[in-house]
């Protein structure tokens, strides 16, 4: 008998078979490396008992001038603000529509509120204001039913919206009377990315539809003329809003017509621009999109996409600057007058089409990146211009000579996809090249260099500052660093990440790429991308490097978002669940699909609050090894016998599971040797085993609630037994 001692380098390699990873970790969830060594990751905590409507695509943490800090949320349906361990909804409404009217039956909660072209979508949250009932209140509702809480639109026509009542009607019916107004939530965007028809979204690469919807009157079938006879219409509940001529989307199908006679339209051609023809049934959405076209060549479905709602978070100052991708930029003030009663307001005087913005603040200029050539005209966004606004001043962006406002064009890719303040400059990234942009004061205020090419950036959000330098993912897969000079980051995990063949599917780069978001954890030098694997529509998998030991590990933690420690204790992050019911602000009528705040590296276990109490359950971790030859020699000729291994925990407060996996080839199919697995813990010297294999590999696993471990050497007891 001999002991003999197997020492796994730091982090994962799959990029390796399991032979050749030998005296290596391959796989593992919910584990870092500290001092060459792995151990479980922290655990998280919910800050509120609240869950946030939508799907929380942006993080940011700031301070006022008091002192106070505040963490910015920004989901696809709301602006929620976080201090003091209380929330408040800050999102900003669009403009507001009068002259709306009211119907209801009775014993139903359901109201109709009618507005012709309204142009609200389902999902869409409104409040409501001066409210008018008619038949002198004898509806059984009343006006603070209406005025108390926020709504959720529903079952939305081009002329009508529905809205849940808290209560149920219990007059005799509304008629379409009284009157009431309707304050929308601003629109931001879906929670999940979505493929999309023509060149793009840009002024540059094509124009947005109109967002005219409304349904079919009938059955539309999968033939030719869609009536399983000879005619060449599609009927509408109500085509008044539809143009004379053009084309509409009804699922995945695109159906293109010549003529518009009431609510037909006329002379169809299904299947239009390569779309698939299909059956529709009665009341299926239809969308117009003759004007979401691009030199009047449209693409393939897959090869252009609809983001999901996002934002641009930063602070200006004490006050935070909250940009909607593709949208708006808006303001919020602490200094206001009671604040946290206050919603954002917009930026009167700022583009209203704009990517990303940012600020920079050694100099203070509000930056807007992929932005409108003039001003207030979104149809002149362009994906190459950028923007700054006049220094101290985020009001004024006309540039003068004694103000330093200005603009620029880059030239190299199709549209910039994002940017990060770094210590002394702006890195941005286009969809092919990087550039630096750097205040030099009057009178060119910035200069602006290209430092690399064909290192585009995978999705807004994919990009981080920490420690000197930037980390992004690459659209064309793969990571890169900028340093003061581009690099590739070689990684010993990228096959797992972007490979989309095989039954372990990586992330699908045309479907998921706009959900990709990269934080910093900054305790533990650590460098993560949350991604969406193939087939998901939410992040369900991570990716971190750790550039202080230069090691990469992989995992299952899903977070939308996330904002590093500094303004706050520890990191914090958001995540979703499509399952679950928002409860903050309080919504009438809420579907299913809310996003909760993490705390971050506190504790072992997962600690989440519902109305019920306060629920902590374990975070399951693990960690397994390449093969090694159980031979002395180490070459793999003989079978050899183990009959102990001796465990070697720096620290474990619980117990944890280890398997001794057997195989006598390479290509064999793992099994786990007899007695095992073996449960260990602090105060287990040595475990007996019966072990007998040409190869062996070991799996640490945890799933008790407080476990935490951190793992060293693995050492066994062998004797040679026979080549066969």
């Amino acid at each position: 008998m001999a002991l003999k001692k197997i020492a796994f380098a730091p982090g994962f390699n799959k990029q390796a078979t399991a032979t050749q990873a030998e005296g290596q970790w391959q796989d593992g969830d919910n584990v870092r490396f500290r001092y060459g060594n792995p151990e479980k990751i922290g655990g998280w905590s919910q800050t509120t008992a609240n869950e946030f409507p939508g799907s929380a695509r942006q993080l940011h943490t700031f301070s006022d001038l008091a002192g106070v800090k505040y963490t910015a949320i920004g989901t696809n349906k709301t602006l929620i603000l976080e201090t003091g361990g209380r929330n408040y909804d800050i999102t900003p409404l669009d403009t507001s529509l009068t002259s709306c009217t009211l119907s209801s039956s009775n014993n139903t909660s359901t109201v109709t509120i009618n507005k012709v072209a309204h142009n609200l979508e389902d999902g869409r949250l409104v409040l409501f204001d001066t409210v008018t009932l008619p038949g002198g209140g004898a509806t059984g509702f009343t006006a603070a039913n209406f005025t108390t809480d926020t709504f959720e639109i529903s079952n939305s026509q081009s002329d009508s919206f529905q809205i849940k009542m808290p209560v149920v009607e219990s007059g005799t019916g509304m008629t379409a009377a009284g009157s009431i107004v309707t304050k929308p939530y601003i629109f931001i965007g879906p929670d999940f990315q979505t493929p999309a028809y023509g060149w793009g979204t840009g002024s540059y690469g094509g124009r947005i539809n109109t967002g005219v919807t409304n349904t079919l009157n009938g059955l539309l079938q999968d033939d030719t003329a869609g009536t399983g006879g000879s005619g060449t219409s599609v009927t509408l509940t109500d085509a008044t809003a539809f143009p004379s001529a053009g084309t509409i989307q009804v699922g995945d199908e695109l159906i293109s017509y010549t003529a518009k006679a009431g609510n037909d339209l006329q002379n169809i051609t299904r299947g239009a621009e390569g779309s698939t023809r299909s059956a529709h049934s009665t009341s299926t959405l239809v969308r117009d999109t003759t004007n979401f076209m691009a030199w009047n060549e449209p693409s393939a479905a897959s090869e252009v996409t609809i983001a999901p709602g996002q934002w641009s978070l930063d602070n200006f100052g004490q006050q935070l600057i909250a940009t909607i991708k593709n949208g708006k930029t808006f303001f919020w003030n602490p200094s206001a007058d009671a604040p946290l009663t206050v919603r954002a307001t917009v930026i009167t005087n700022a583009p209203t089409s704009t990517v990303k913005s940012l600020v920079s603040d050694r100099d203070r200029h509000l930056i807007f990146l992929g932005t409108e050539t003039t001003i207030g005209d979104t149809s002149t966004q362009d994906n190459m211009f950028i923007r700054f606004s006049n220094q101290e001043d985020y009001n004024t962006y006309t540039p003068t000579s004694t103000n330093t406002a200005g603009t620029f064009q880059l030239d190299q890719g199709t549209k910039i996809v994002g940017g990060v303040q770094a210590k002394d400059y702006t890195l941005i990234l286009t969809d092919r090249a990087a550039y630096i942009m750097q205040f030099v004061g009057p009178p060119f205020t910035f200069s602006i260099k290209q430092v690399g090419s064909d290192c585009g950036l995978v999705s807004m959000n994919g990009i981080v500052y920490s420690n000197g330098a930037v980390f992004w993912m690459a659209n064309s897969g793969g990571f890169y660093v900028f340093d003061g000079t581009v690099k590739s980051l070689p990684c010993s995990v990228e096959d797992f990440v972007f490979d989309t063949q095989g039954s372990d599917l990586g992330i699908n780069l045309e479907s998921g790429s706009e959900l990709i978001y990269a934080g910093h954890n900054s305790l533990f030098q650590e460098v993560s991308w949350f991604y969406p694997k193939s087939g998901a529509s939410q992040n369900d998998r991570v990716v971190t490097y750790n550039y202080a030991e230069n090691v990469w590990t992989t995992g299952s933690l899903d977070r939308t978002s996330w904002a590093s420690a500094g303004v706050t204790d520890l990191p914090l992050a958001t995540q979703f669940s499509s399952t679950r019911t928002p409860s903050f602000p309080t919504i009438n009528g809420a579907s299913a699909g809310s996003s909760v705040l993490y705390e971050h590296e506190t504790g072992t276990d997962q600690i989440r609050q519902f109305s019920t109490g306060i629920v902590t359950s374990a975070i399951s971790s693990s960690i397994s090894s390449g093969d090694f030859d159980l031979d002395i020699e180490g070459d793999g000729e003989y079978f050899i016998s183990m009959s102990r291994f001796i465990p070697d925990f720096k620290f474990l407060n619980s117990t944890c599971n280890v398997t001794i996996n057997l195989r006598r080839f390479p290509n064999d199919s793992k099994t786990s040797s007899p007695l095992g697995p073996f449960t260990v813990s602090s105060s287990t010297d040595q475990v007996n085993t019966r072990a007998r294999s040409r190869l062996a590999s070991i799996e640490i696993s945890a799933t008790q609630v407080s476990n935490n471990w951190r793992y060293g050497l693995f050492r066994f007891d062998s004797k040679q037994d026979g080549r066969r």
